[in-house]
């Protein structure tokens, strides 16, 4: 059917069934199971079991790249269209909203936030620890005692969900994944919108913005708040540039609300709508950050009043800096630096990190402010000026962790992309997507499985503009032989 490659579509819906079956035991599953514990399957999370789930989630991952690169092709060929494109995400994120956590176990820190504020805790304050339960014991160490540093849209988000499941685990992973997953559903909607003005292509953006694997298994197999965040952040973006400038500050807000790095794209949008107003640059400026600015302070207090929570989560964001892991360039340049001086000294490790991390942040005030007055004429020219600087952000914040990539891939998914910049793109998403263990342990430091991860990753990206390069399939060697 011209437009739906139904094949592989379903190829793609293997996959994904597959992570999810394998999910089950190699996933970041639950302390004390109320599913499995009793029953004969409890061996598929332990031994050879372990094993056997891991291959297995491992083969479904492969099918689902598989699956992508051969829509990418279809996409450039023009034999996929947008109709088919939706028709893809949809397929491939149902089995993702049924799978256990994936990637990540973020997912029970949200749900120990959100019973903190149910119960009258100040989740700003006091961390999973201060109320012990299912839901805390199931939250990584490093985030016991560590306040949210999540917006207050998101802790009435999760402070709903708690309400409805209580301590059920299940339910409440299931649940909250659905409330973020709203966010993909205004991806679906805004990229296309997103297209009309950045000069993409329809079916290319939602192909590489928002079926893309790195954002499928890790914002929905992980049930991470960077997809309703990324989702209303596209959103207000798109409506900014259809001319409603109104609401789409208003739903930035709500994306700043949920996770602050949505405000980065806020100074960017006031340019586009400065653009439109007349009088001097000066002025339109000035009218147009007053319109913005009373519109995100009703927008954000109404949030921060209806959840009930202070302004705490503001300090709190400097939490993120217990992460250490070198996706971000300052930690990764620390870690290196102190690993050399250590060949000669016994040096704190903390010293390098913080002056590598000091550094980093003043390198990316100074490219955000760079790349803000070069926006100033508005227009499609200051979302792509914001689509770097959201890039920027992700590679130079003291701590970067792979989906934090999907902030400027929304947003830069609507651009024209060359064929050199989708290959590029294509082995850092599928990369980016295998540097995490399933159970949310990072493997940047697993030097050999990071070799294979670049080699798959490698083999994808070549695969979009060379159909089968290791010339396996039996039809790819037929010309050959014909011709001798």
């Amino acid at each position: 059917m011209n437009g739906l490659p139904v094949r592989t579509i379903l190829l793609g819906v293997l996959g994904v069934m597959l992570v999810a079956l394998g999910g089950t035991g190699a996933g970041a599953t639950l302390v004390h199971d109320p599913v499995l514990a009793d029953s004969g399957l409890s061996w598929i999370r332990y031994g050879h079991g372990l094993d056997l789930a891991t291959a297995v989630l491992y083969i479904g991952l492969g099918l689902l790249v598989w699956a992508w690169v051969r829509l990418g092709r279809g996409v450039r060929a023009k034999r996929v269209n947008s109709r088919g494109m939706l028709i893809a995400i949809g397929a491939w994120s149902l089995p993702l909203l049924v799978a256990p956590p994936l990637f990540s176990k973020d997912v029970y820190s949200y749900l120990s936030q959100g019973m903190l504020a149910l119960k009258g805790f100040d989740p700003y304050v006091v961390g999973p620890a201060a109320l012990p339960g299912p839901l805390t014991e199931n939250v990584s160490w490093v985030w016991q005692n560590t306040p949210a540093p999540y917006g207050p849209l998101f802790i009435l988000v999760a402070k709903g969900v708690v309400a409805i499941t209580g301590t059920s685990l299940i339910g409440g992973v299931l649940l909250l994944r659905l409330a973020t997953a709203f966010g993909l559903a205004l991806l679906c909607w805004s990229v296309p919108g997103l297209v009309r003005h950045l000069g993409g292509n329809a079916a290319l953006a939602l192909w590489l913005g928002v079926a893309n694997p790195l954002m499928l298994v890790h914002l929905i197999g992980g049930a991470h708040n960077d997809m309703l965040m990324v989702g209303l952040l596209a959103a207000g973006v798109r409506l900014m540039l259809d001319g409603r400038h109104l609401t789409a500050i208003a739903l930035v807000t709500l994306a700043f609300s949920v996770k602050a790095t949505a405000v980065v794209a806020l100074p960017f949008l006031v340019w586009v709508w400065a653009a439109r107003l007349t009088g001097t640059r000066r002025n339109r400026f000035l009218k147009a950050a007053g319109g913005g600015l009373a519109v995100f302070v009703v927008v954000f207090t109404l949030c921060t009043l209806a959840a009930g929570v202070s302004l705490g989560w503001i300090p709190a964001l400097s939490t993120s800096s217990m992460i250490v892991n070198w996706l971000s360039l300052p930690t990764a340049l620390g870690q290196f630096t102190h690993t050399l001086v250590s060949l000669v000294f016994t040096v704190d490790q903390g010293i390098f990190l913080g002056i590598a991390r000091a550094i980093g942040e003043i390198l990316l005030v100074w490219i955000a402010a760079r790349q803000w007055w070069a926006a100033r004429d508005g227009g499609p020219e200051a979302v792509r000026r914001a689509a770097y600087t959201l890039l920027a952000v992700a590679l130079l914040s003291p701590a970067t962790l792979p989906w934090y990539f999907s902030w400027p891939l929304v947003i830069g998914a609507g651009l024209a992309w060359g064929t050199s910049a989708l290959v590029v793109a294509v082995l850092g998403s599928v990369w980016l997507l295998l540097v995490t263990f399933p159970n949310g342990d990072t493997a940047l430091y697993s030097w050999g499985y990071l070799f294979l991860a670049l080699l798959a990753s490698g083999l994808a990206a070549v695969s979009l503009v060379r159909p089968d390069p290791l010339r396996l399939s039996i039809r790819s060697k037929t010309p050959a032989r014909a011709a001798r």
